[in-house]
């Protein structure tokens, strides 16, 4: 640490300074707030939707074609790992659509204030995972 930022905090005055990737990823000095969080999955989850939206529409085009097309794919979605492929898509799908709808109320000017925003970052993350543990039970044939 270098001496200019021991006198300020001495002085109890904040540290103002360049964040830099290293601060972020390795060392752990910056903490990223749920809305920050909330903002970078929304974007990858969309990505991840956006990327995998040709091969869904394929899958469901070959399983309307014909019975035999469906009991085969139903065979396939069987499988442990496509399930989990499935369950990641339907994380994906659930995160962006409670993000979104978080946004569209930030849009009407709801929930703008720094706490507001946080605690509904915050609701946005549990009622995804939440519903993605439901999806989870269903899907592993809990009930």
């Amino acid at each position: 640490m270098s001496e200019a930022v021991r006198e300020a905090q001495k002085k109890g005055r904040p540290v103002i300074r360049n964040v830099d990737f290293g601060d972020i990823t390795y060392r752990g000095y910056y903490k990223q707030p749920p809305s920050a969080i909330v903002s970078i999955l929304h974007r990858v989850s969309g990505a991840g939707l956006f990327l995998f939206l040709p091969f869904l529409l394929w899958l469901l085009q070959e399983s309307l074609r014909s019975e035999i097309s469906f009991a085969h794919f139903a065979g396939v979605v069987s499988h442990p790992f496509t399930k989990i492929i499935i369950l990641g898509l339907s994380w994906a799908y659930l995160h962006h659509f409670t993000a979104g709808v978080r946004h569209l109320f930030m849009d009407n000017h709801i929930a703008l204030d720094k706490d507001d925003s946080q605690r509904t970052a915050r609701w946005v993350l549990t009622i995804s995972l939440v519903l993605t543990l439901l999806v989870a039970l269903k899907l592993f044939g809990v009930f």
